[in-house]
């Protein structure tokens, strides 16, 4: 058997094409897709090597698994080719994430600060309420977003294992305006308003079962988010099948105890900007987690003991 394997490279995009890409490149037999990304990029006069993107010639189909032998890829096999495309600036996903929960972390506490002065022009907030102070519940709210936020930040820099390196850069914009808009500046005009349904001294019956609720959800999913990282070697791109606290229910229990956390915030706060912001996250959750689900299918096949909800029992 041969030591080494040559493929032809062929652009993907025509109109935008890698200038410098070779006609072909020699790679070992024990290359992964990120060894042939790096040769690739090298020979391209291309910096970084993330930029590289690799496509199987018959699927189309984005080499993901960073891991994976390039020999082991039957489309590449048999055609002798791997698709190349310049992916654009990147982006590490721990850098992205850092950013995206940063945003509503800055935004309730920035509120808070200015009050006096951006309610004074609301017709809704009567001149006089923008002086009265903020309340208890409105306090608690503070700290349930701070502690929710704070635990995401240390979980992306000490927990989470990322099965892919980089994203493209432009699409930190994107992924940051649901955390910067929602979770930050919406909940947090909303909930510290004069007035608000949140503008509460005192703590009832729905409040404590509310407060119950998160910081049970919250333990839930710090557990989750553990038993996930353990499934993955560091470094690694390899997938385990969960087994943890949820995983009988559902799919993705991450994604289940992330909802009910904001449903205890939900009780506590009345807010209906907290409402809007957690339903706009259940959107895109239900899509990953599908995904999720199909991707286990793929890979554990009768091992797999398929679900029929992803995320939520008996809703999705």
């Amino acid at each position: 058997m041969a030591a080494s394997i040559s493929l032809k490279l062929t652009n993907r995009a025509p109109r935008k094409p890698i200038k410098k890409l070779p006609a072909s490149v020699e790679l070992p037999r024990d290359a992964t897709v990120e060894d042939a990304k790096r040769l690739v990029a090298k020979q391209s006069g291309i910096d970084d090597f993330n930029r590289i993107g690799l496509f199987d010639p018959t699927t189309k189909m984005i080499l993901k698994d960073r891991k994976a032998l390039v020999v082991d890829e039957p489309g590449v096999a048999s055609a002798g080719e791997l698709v190349v495309k310049d992916l654009g600036s990147q982006i590490a996903w721990r850098t992205v994430f850092m950013i995206e929960y940063f945003g509503p972390i800055l935004f309730h506490a920035l509120i808070p600060l200015v009050r006096p002065y951006i309610y004074r022009i609301s017709p809704f907030v009567y001149k006089n309420e923008t002086e009265t102070p903020i309340t208890l519940v409105q306090w608690l709210l503070f700290a349930l977003f701070q502690i929710h936020f704070l635990k995401r930040e240390y979980e992306t820099l000490f927990v989470h294992r990322f099965s892919a390196n980089t994203m493209p850069a432009f699409n930190i914009f994107r992924n940051s305006a649901f955390y910067w808009s929602l979770a930050g500046l919406l909940c947090a005009l909303d909930i510290y308003a004069p007035g608000s349904l949140s503008a509460r001294d005192q703590l009832g019956a729905l409040d404590y079962f509310g407060l119950g609720v998160f910081a049970v959800s919250e333990v839930c999913n710090w557990i989750v988010h553990q038993h996930f990282a353990g499934l993955r070697k560091p470094g690694g791109t390899e997938k385990g099948i969960p087994n943890c606290i949820g995983s009988s229910l559902v799919t993705a229990p991450n994604y289940m105890f992330e909802v009910l956390s904001w449903v205890g915030v939900i009780l506590i706060s009345r807010s209906w900007a907290v409402v809007v912001f957690i339903a706009t996250g259940i959107v895109y959750m239900r899509r990953w987690s599908r995904g999720k689900e199909e991707a286990l299918r793929n890979e554990f096949g009768d091992r797999y003991k398929k679900k029929k909800y992803t995320m939520l029992p008996g809703l999705i």
